[in-house]
């Protein structure tokens, strides 16, 4: 029972202070559907039907069809309607393009209607020998329409200017039903006297990709019983990109997991799900499986092939009812009496991949995951931070969190190793989006939608791959397939150095140290026992790539965390509130350099300048030394000038500022810094030598005019009047030359009052003189310069 550790007041989204682990009180579900639904239950419709491919919720009437489009959101308006022929109808499905509706009239006919002109052609089948199990419409280059009869399969051509259908190839065995989602273009056709012997075709873009034959597994209650396998036992679903099989094993109670390859179908694993009465869904890549009896959710996610639920079986709960509560539990009969349904009802009907639809209320609902309380559920910071940067909706919740994560574990002064494995995390995805060329808010594409690449239809292949001999057919093999490898880089010397700091403090005991991984060990066990029995595949064993990988690869937007966004949201907010005792937040500065490193990223300057500052408060000057000469802190303008300003307690701190300013040339802020403090005639010496035109010439002359030494004033006005001819032509030459004169009247002035009155003769000689004669003030600047030139005018402060 870890305790809840993303709790802060900070953070709007996060709820209340918690305590509790799996199956907590404060967690009333981790699996939600939003109130209100989406309401069609109008008079007179003559049933519900989804088409998957377009998105659309169906119900036909007696002469017309009404349809919504529930993606991306669900509608609030009325729906659309097209005028039908009156009929019985068994299934309805638009074309890709929207252009024709296809309807199943009965066992023996579909219709054909073309939207523009209205007009319709029928596909009919032997009423003797045959029977029309369904059809749909795909993007396959070599047919638009696809038939399942119980005979086999026929490939037909639509072609809305004669109005007519055109039989391309015809596929003859025997089908007892059928199982087909346009997500995965995948179409598994069930035979046998079980119904556990199965033919699988992929329709896509790229072709078609026919499946070896392959046979589920099922279990006997009784010796002399054989079970026959039903169609609502068996999903298909989508997940990472990957195309699984999920089948029901009623005996076990438990789901068998296949996934196909191009040239084989492996059994991966078994999920356990503790009822024969199950319904399963697909939400944001995590399977959802329903125990309809106790209506309850099981979560489970197969990323890094762990088949063990991720959090306890919790209820599901319809949030947004008027007298819904996140702080008081509502029992499912009072959902059900405030919407007007029931939660899990005979009437409710899942929709691959996350829709139910209540067929007896009219109603339609979306299923969603409520990320805050499943990241409540845990402890382990490092495993749900990876859990959340797998997710693709949601994505303001999901950074919010991850970020409200990492920043709680550093105030709560969680172990180091654990909060340096939660950067790697963060870090390690940021960097894998990165290599793929996008951005923080560019696209991004999972590894394992990298790898399917390889396992695409060939652009162009409309062959049919050819059956294999009779008698060869494939049972799935048992096999545990490695997603991801790691790159694994050398540390260069920031972790040797790193180490210089002082971590004894952090070694003590703590509840929380050893935080241990429960979710992993099942898994682990289920592999080795796996293992066991694994069998190699084909060397063309590639995954079989989804139609929606195959079209929407990348999704936009992304929940990865930049290292800016890192120093904004978690390093600002958490140094104020560790302000007493820096040395935690140091080391955890520390670890995060180390995974900057290690992931290939630079950090953002102002972490430099952070980790300085925290290191003067501990006067370890020392090490701010020994961090800038191996290059840990790495040089930039923002750290010299920190330097040079934490340096006025400590003068070799300055002059590490301000030899880092001379080795990146930023000439300017040096000659700056110099002014700042006074050193003028050193400053223009310097600006001089390097020929830095970007100082203003008043600031250096205010400094020698504070200064009372015309002499210096004239250096200065030369300077400026030989490094800028321009500088001439500006009102502060002329003022300044102007307090030049004034300057040398006054210390003419002053000498003379010095000589003493008695000397008649030589005022007689003044009065004859031409007024000013003689005096500095006739003098030009340039003259005064030349005589008190910048190299002979000694320093007026001293160093």
């Amino acid at each position: 029972m870890g305790r809840v550790f993303y709790h802060e007041v900070r953070v709007g989204v996060l709820r209340n202070q918690m305590q509790g682990g799996l199956g907590s009180p404060a967690a009333l579900s981790h699996a939600y559907v939003q109130h209100p639904p989406l309401r069609c239950d109008i008079p007179d419709i003559r049933g519900l039907f989804y088409d998957d491919a377009n998105k659309f919720l169906i119900a036909p009437t007696a002469d017309r069809i009404l349809y919504w489009k529930i993606a991306p959101s669900a509608p609030s308006g009325p729906p659309n309607s097209d005028p039908v022929n009156e009929g019985p109808v068994l299934s309805v499905r638009f074309s890709l393009d929207q252009k024709a509706i296809g309807i199943q009239r009965s066992s023996h006919e579909v219709e054909f209607r073309n939207r523009e002109t209205g007009e319709a052609c029928s596909k009919k089948c032997r009423a003797d020998s045959e029977t029309i199990l369904g059809f749909f419409w795909t993007d396959c280059p070599t047919c638009d329409v696809i038939t399942i009869k119980t005979s086999g399969l026929d490939l037909l051509v639509y072609e809305p200017q004669s109005n007519a259908l055109r039989l391309v190839e015809s596929k003859k065995f025997n089908v007892t039903w059928y199982l087909y989602t346009h997500e995965s273009r995948l179409l598994l056709l069930a035979s046998g006297m079980q119904c556990t012997l199965f033919t699988g075709y992929q329709f896509s873009a790229g072709g078609i990709v026919k499946l070896p034959k392959f046979e589920m597994m099922m279990s006997k209650c009784e010796a002399n019983n054989k079970p026959v396998l039903a169609a609502a036992d068996v999903h298909i679903v989508t997940v990472y990109g990957r195309i699984y099989c999920l089948q029901l094993d009623r005996v076990n109670m438990a789901l068998n997991l296949y996934r196909f390859y191009r040239d084989a179908v492996v059994q991966q694993a078994t999920l356990p799900t503790y009822s024969s009465r199950i319904a399963v869904s697909a939400v944001d890549n995590l399977i959802m499986v329903h125990q309809i009896d106790a209506k309850v959710v099981i979560l489970y996610d197969v990323f890094m092939d762990s088949y063990t639920p991720i959090s306890a079986p919790l209820p599901l709960l319809v949030r947004g009812l008027p007298s819904n509560s996140r702080q008081a539990a509502q029992t499912a009969d009072h959902q059900s009496s405030a919407y007007g349904g029931t939660l899990y009802g005979e009437g409710w009907n899942f929709l691959i991949p996350d829709l139910i639809c209540d067929a007896d209320n009219g109603l339609l609902w979306k299923l969603h995951l409520d990320l805050e309380s499943i990241t409540a559920s845990t402890s382990d910071a490092p495993s749900i931070l990876e859990f959340l940067q797998r997710r693709k909706y949601d994505l303001s919740t999901v950074k919010t969190l991850s970020l409200a994560i990492i920043r709680t574990i550093i105030l709560e002064r969680r172990p180091i190793n654990l909060v340096a494995k939660a950067m790697d995390v963060i870090l390690d995805s940021y960097s894998r989006l990165m290599k793929m060329g996008g951005s923080a808010a560019g696209a991004r594409r999972t590894s394992e939608q990298n790898d399917q690449s390889s396992g695409q239809p060939v652009e162009g292949s409309h062959v049919v791959s050819q059956e294999p001999p009779s008698g060869t057919m494939n049972r799935p093999v048992l096999h545990t397939d490695s997603a991801i490898e790691v790159e694994c880089r050398p540390e260069d010397g920031i972790t040797n150095l790193a180490a210089h700091v002082d971590r004894t403090f952090l070694n003590a005991s703590s509840d929380s140290e050893d935080i241990a991984n429960t979710s992993r060990a099942p898994s682990q066990a289920t592999s080795g026992a796996t293992s066991k029995r694994l069998q190699v595949l084909g060397e063309d064993s590639r995954p079989l790539a989804s139609g929606a990988s195959m079209q929407h690869g990348t999704h936009v937007a992304s929940v990865t965390i930049s290292p800016i966004e890192m120093f904004q949201s978690v390093f600002l907010l958490v140094e104020d509130e560790m302000m007493g005792d820096p040395a935690y937040l140091i080391v955890v500065i520390m670890e995060f350099l180390r995974s900057m490193s290690k992931a290939g990223l630079k950090a953002p300057p102002n972490l430099y300048v952070m980790l300085t500052t925290l290191l003067t408060r501990s006067n370890r000057y020392a090490e701010i030394a020994l961090f800038v000469s191996n290059k840990i802190l790495e040089p930039s303008r923002e750290l010299a000038m920190q330097l040079v300003e934490l340096g006025l307690q400590h003068s070799l701190t300055r002059k590490l500022g301000m030899d880092m300013l001379r080795e990146r040339c930023l000439h300017h802020d040096y000659v700056a810094v110099l002014l700042q403090e006074g050193y003028y005639l050193e400053a223009l010496r310097y600006a001089r030598k390097y020929k830095v035109i970007t100082v203003q010439p008043a600031l250096f002359l205010e400094k020698a005019v504070a200064k009372d030494s015309a002499q210096n004033v004239a250096a200065v006005l030369s300077f400026f009047s030989e490094l800028m001819p321009s500088f001439k032509t500006t009102s502060d030459y002329g003022r300044y030359q102007h307090v030049l004169s004034e300057m040398a009247r006054t210390r003419e002035a002053r000498r003379r009052r010095t000589r003493g009155h008695g000397r008649g003769q030589e005022r007689e000689q003044e009065r004859a003189q031409p007024p000013h004669a003689g005096t500095v003030e006739h003098v030009p600047v340039e003259a005064m310069a030349e005589l008190v030139p910048v190299e002979a005018v000694p320093e007026l402060v001293s160093r």
